[in-house]
């Protein structure tokens, strides 16, 4: 009889951390954990999320054949605008290039057709430019015209800049894209090298959340492209990671519905992602992925994301309940972040959401300075605990852009967070969910309700049902224009209807659910849509069972 060998799939999200164990040669999910992602250290949550699993399926770390894992610490980096300074040498074109790097120069060189010098590498340009850029940047990127066919420029350049700054990586455009497109590669590598720094730490997160546990088996971290890589690959090619979850997302869905065309939708804590499933295989978008504002060169599942999930802010406009895009942790959790000593505050929302009309409240998180930081904000709200952003304001005398830009930076050292009312804490209210305390969530949606004049029950309902009327409208936005274009999604999402066309559409497809909350919700979703959605089993984690069931040889569709 063959040893048994087993796969561990984790899913680190912004909100939870899944695990599941796999039994390869059943392929059942012999058990599963969902914790809270400690984001400020993921290695916490890594570590808990293991040992719960390998506890609870009693088998021995010496029987994990493979661990998996996908991620979205790259997506979350570049909106966070987290990650290295990179400085960019462009050779051999003078276009003005839009590009997410903070030193730019452009030097004399690159090639023509078939590896033909266009002119000579001006080295006393990039020598002067190294200088200048050293103190400013944390890596390099080089990319150089015409580099696909002869990269003879670039790696000269490297060479250079490894002379000169030897403690700082470098990364050429003909390492991460074989494809022209002096934009798109310029940015693949400016990518791969912002990210490293980032990479390397969650790496390091696995590596001693396993050594702690006795597991010794090989890691590979999922593609967006639904391929798998190895830690080496990982570090040099992080930007294929920024659709991982995504990709897992896909892989989950093909494997619960072989064959099928089917349509995946994720409900996570920060964002719905939504990727479509053809004929039983994930759909690549082969051309390359625009991650914000950037066009680039990284495959990747063809996805839509929209900026709704259970830890959307809920907030009062003009009398109206409008949710998202920004994540604050849920009334319902705040006791999992929040210092003990602000703890109490947290606990009546009532006190602090009249005056800014709507549910937020600024706080320090476990790990940050009790008082004594240096930093005027943090030690005001180590000193007196929670407060809105109005308050702040006038207690620190700060302009409002003045006090986003320091609670954006505070929040991407992970020492300061905001929690507020959210659908996750409406769905406590109901009853129809439990992840956290019901009581601060309820004292929420009480202030929030006597503001609109309505009951609370009556209050959270709508706050659902207008989550369900965004998703129903990303899904048709997603699909409108893939299938027909831009005018039709504008069509059907328009804020008043049309005088003279009244034009309904039926989704083909059936619905796969991922996601804790996901049964609250998209039920009614498929309705609207006239379809029907399923949620297979494993579904609170299904993105830890699709980095389970990865193998390196997916095939791209």
């Amino acid at each position: 009889m063959p040893t048994p060998c087993f796969v561990i799939g984790i899913d680190t999200g912004g909100t939870y951390t899944d695990a599941v164990v796999l039994d390869q040669g059943s392929g059942r999910v012999l058990t599963s954990a969902k914790v809270p992602t400690t984001a400020h250290n993921p290695a916490l949550a890594i570590g808990l999320a293991l040992e719960e699993v390998l506890r609870d399926s009693s088998v021995e770390p010496g029987a994990i054949s493979l661990v998996c894992v996908s991620t979205t610490l790259a997506t979350n980096a570049l909106v966070e605008n987290k990650g290295a300074e990179v400085g960019l040498f462009v050779i051999g074109h003078d276009k003005r290039m839009d590009v997410p790097a903070t030193e730019l120069r452009y030097i004399p060189g690159g090639h023509k057709a078939k590896g033909v010098e266009a002119e000579p590498l001006g080295m006393e340009f990039l020598l002067q430019g190294i200088l200048e850029m050293r103190p400013k940047v944390d890596a390099y990127a080089i990319c150089s015209l015409l580099a696909v066919d002869d990269p003879t420029h670039e790696l000269v350049a490297a060479k250079a800049v490894q002379l000169m700054d030897r403690t700082k990586p470098v990364f050429c455009s003909h390492q991460a894209s074989s494809r022209p497109g002096m934009q798109e590669r310029a940015t693949t590598a400016i990518l791969n090298a912002r990210l490293l720094p980032v990479m390397q730490d969650f790496l390091r997160s696995i590596g001693a959340s396993m050594q702690a546990l006795g597991l010794s088996c090989p890691v590979r971290i999922v593609r967006g492209d639904c391929q798998a890589m190895d830690l080496e690959q990982a570090l040099l090619h992080s930007s294929a990671t920024v659709a991982s979850g995504p990709a897992a997302t896909a892989l989950f869905g093909s494997h619960a519905e072989p064959g099928q065309t089917v349509l995946v939708v994720d409900v996570g804590g920060t964002t719905t992602d939504i990727t479509l499933i053809r004929d039983g295989g994930p759909v690549i978008r082969e051309e390359g992925m625009t991650i914000g504002a950037w066009r680039t060169h990284v495959q990747a599942v063809e996805m839509y994301t929209v900026g709704l999930g259970g830890d959307s802010l809920v907030r009062l406009q003009d009398g109206r309940i409008v949710l998202g895009p920004d994540r604050v942790v849920p009334l319902c959790q705040a006791h999992l972040y929040a210092q003990g000593a602000v703890l109490g505050t947290l606990t009546d929302p009532a006190a602090w959401i009249g005056p800014d009309l709507l549910a937020q409240c600024v706080f320090p998180l476990l790990d940050a300075p009790a008082t004594g930081s240096g930093d005027p904000l943090l030690d005001w709200l180590a000193r007196h605990g929670p407060a809105t952003p109005k308050q702040l304001r006038e207690e620190l005398g700060m302009a409002e852009a003045s006090l986003e830009k320091a609670v954006a930076r505070l929040s991407s050292r992970r020492q300061v967070s905001a929690c507020g009312f959210t659908p996750t804490d409406a769905l406590h209210v109901l009853g129809t969910l439990g992840l956290g305390r019901e009581e601060p969530a309820r004292r929420g949606a009480e202030a929030l309700a006597l503001l609109l004049g309505l009951g609370v029950r009556e209050f959270c309902r709508l706050v659902l049902d207008n989550a369900r009327d965004t998703l129903t409208s990303a899904i048709l936005c997603a699909l409108g224009t893939r299938e027909v274009g831009p005018a039709l999604a504008r069509f059907l999402n328009q804020d008043e209807p049309s005088p003279l066309l009244d034009i309904s559409v039926r989704l083909r497809p059936r619905m796969v659910g991922i996601g804790a909350a996901a049964p609250f919700l998209l039920p009614e979703v498929a309705r609207k849509l006239g379809t029907v959605v399923t949620f297979p089993d494993h579904y609170q984690v299904g993105n830890a069972v699709g980095a389970a069931i990865m193998r390196p040889n997916t095939e791209n569709r």
